[in-house]
């Protein structure tokens, strides 16, 4: 893979990371502390991943109708896994942006991060400890910036996918509907869910 890749520091502890297609936004905190350095070795994961998924790709193009055996790669698996959940008309690639995100987050999860948020592009995956809580915004209209609603997940799961897709936003829309938020247990699903 031969994408550019670009880390800057955003506020509150925050990264951007970018490679290719990819665009992420990442934080993650202990308590009320921003732990940058850790989004920093993140940052890197993830660009790791996308690599991995590239040299997977012509396999992750492919329609299942079951989980093939002999498949070990946890990447592969988790794509295959989510589509399969959602519609067995999609391809792996369905799942591509959130299962990134998800890889991200477990990335700061195992090392002791209490609130995780990893944004790639639109498909956000959210990690929260005991007592923690992420406020997500609701965009009803993706041609317009107002937020109009706002879904607190908190701690009853560890684990939170959320992704939006709509008719001016990046991932469209099978209806006519102009934005619909998913949220689910896991960014792969919550992406699959959203085309």
């Amino acid at each position: 893979m031969n994408y550019r890749t670009n880390i800057q520091w955003l506020d509150g502890g925050r990264i951007l990371a970018e490679c290719g297609p990819m665009r992420l936004v990442i934080g993650a905190r202990v308590g009320r502390i921003p732990q940058r350095e850790l989004c920093i070795r993140a940052a890197k994961e993830a660009f790791l991943l996308l690599e991995r998924i590239a040299q997977q790709r012509r396999l992750l193009s492919r329609r299942y109708r079951e989980v093939p055996d002999g498949l070990d790669d946890f990447l592969v698996l988790k794509m295959i896994r989510s589509v399969l959940a959602v519609d067995e008309e999609l391809t792996p690639m369905a799942a591509v942006a959130g299962t990134i995100a998800d890889g991200v987050a477990a990335f700061l999860s195992r090392r002791g991060m209490t609130r995780v948020i990893v944004n790639n592009g639109g498909d956000v995956a959210i990690r929260t400890g005991s007592d923690e809580s992420v406020n997500v915004g609701i965009r009803p209209n993706l041609t317009q910036s107002a937020i109009t609603d706002i879904i607190t997940l908190g701690d009853e799961r560890a684990s939170w996918g959320v992704a939006t897709s709509g008719l001016e936003g990046g991932s469209m829309t099978r209806g006519v509907a102009s934005a619909a938020t998913i949220i689910a247990g896991s960014a792969s699903v919550a992406d699959a869910a959203h085309p």
